[in-house]
């Protein structure tokens, strides 16, 4: 099949402007809410309202096993995504106890996991194999494999958009995701393989030595793979592939987008080579432990709302840094102007 990318609408500069006026005549100094206010200015502007909302908020973890993880470029093995996703299903992972507790609609895709799936509720059936391929040795995945992970990412997007889903997020789960990651991050933001690569689920010296060392002929081995689809054929995980549709089309359907951390901004940074006005629906929730993280946070200019030191996936940073666009949206829609309250302005 033929990936053909949602259109996605840039955000209107009048709008911008008309929000940040309404801002800036809330009863306060100007500024005084810090970065509340730009958050507030980007939501309104995404919906093209003074009074936006925020509704059933949606968060969709991707999971899928990655052949690379044959090399020992991981603390666990290969066994846990499936094993993680059966505790995703039974409520008991951390995105499932901050999902609960903000509200948020989970959903889980098994895009490629490597161990047969029982069916359950909120899992969804989008495998397109057992994993992708050792890129290590040869490409993760064909280009039509990269496209259709492109396409069934932007269709889970589409199905809550109908339902009338107007915030998500995205997470994931795939044992040796962080080594695709670094890949495409590398080759996609012209960054030092070194700058990328971390430690993962718990890398020992060692054990970083050995990633570096597998990652870095991989990276020769596919040195032509430099456009962003051949790049994600060439490295990326099923997982990856189908955040990076979904955020393309949560962006065409003028969502806003929580971005979670290192691999979710991998995948975002393949959206935004094949579409640069994503961005403009992206908050970017956290900055993580893992290096790359803030090597493609600098990439992509971004501030993001919190620092904690994260370092799980799942879109557990995406989820903890809900709360703060929902006050952002409060205070634009309640707080009370300097005319409603008779309050002076500064002279």
């Amino acid at each position: 099949m033929s990936f053909h990318a949602p259109p996605i609408t840039p955000l209107d500069p009048v709008w911008t402007a008309r929000l940040q006026a309404a801002i800036d005549d809330k009863t306060k100094p100007l500024g005084a809410l810090g970065r509340l206010e730009p958050l507030a200015a980007q939501v309104g502007a995404i919906q093209r309202t003074l009074k936006p909302e925020l509704r059933r908020p949606a968060m969709l973890v991707f999971a899928a096993d990655h052949g690379i993880a044959d090399e020992g470029v991981s603390a666990y093995p290969a066994a846990v995504t499936g094993q993680m996703v059966m505790n995703f299903i039974a409520g008991g992972a951390a995105i499932n106890v901050f999902a609960r507790q903000h509200g948020f609609v989970l959903e889980v895709v098994d895009a490629g996991v490597r161990t047969a799936l029982p069916s359950a509720p909120g899992l969804f059936d989008s495998r397109l194999g057992a994993g992708t391929r050792n890129f290590a040795r040869e490409p993760a995945m064909s280009r039509e494999q990269a496209e259709s992970a492109l396409a069934a990412g932007a269709a889970h997007v589409a199905r809550h958009a109908a339902q009338g889903c107007n915030v998500i997020g995205f997470g994931e789960m795939g044992i040796a995701n962080t080594s695709a990651a670094s890949c495409l991050a590398s080759r996609l933001a012209g960054l030092p393989l070194a700058e990328c690569v971390g430690r993962g689920t718990g890398l020992d010296a060692s054990g970083m030595t050995r990633k570096l060392a597998v990652l870095d002929a991989a990276m020769a081995r596919h040195a032509d793979a430099r456009e962003p689809l051949d790049a994600l054929a060439a490295f990326g995980g099923f997982e990856i592939a189908m955040m990076a549709g979904a955020f393309l089309a949560a962006a065409a359907h003028g969502m806003v987008v929580l971005v979670d951390g290192f691999i979710a901004s991998a995948a975002l940074l393949v959206a935004a080579r094949i579409d640069r006005a994503v961005l403009d629906y992206c908050v970017f929730s956290h900055c993580s432990h893992e290096r790359g993280h803030r090597a493609l946070l600098d990439h992509f200019g971004a501030r993001p709302l919190l620092a904690l030191d994260l370092r799980l996936g799942e879109g557990t940073g995406a989820a903890l840094a809900y709360p703060l666009v929902a006050s952002a949206v409060a205070f634009l829609r309640e707080m009370a102007t300097f005319g409603e309250a008779g309050v002076s302005t500064a002279s």
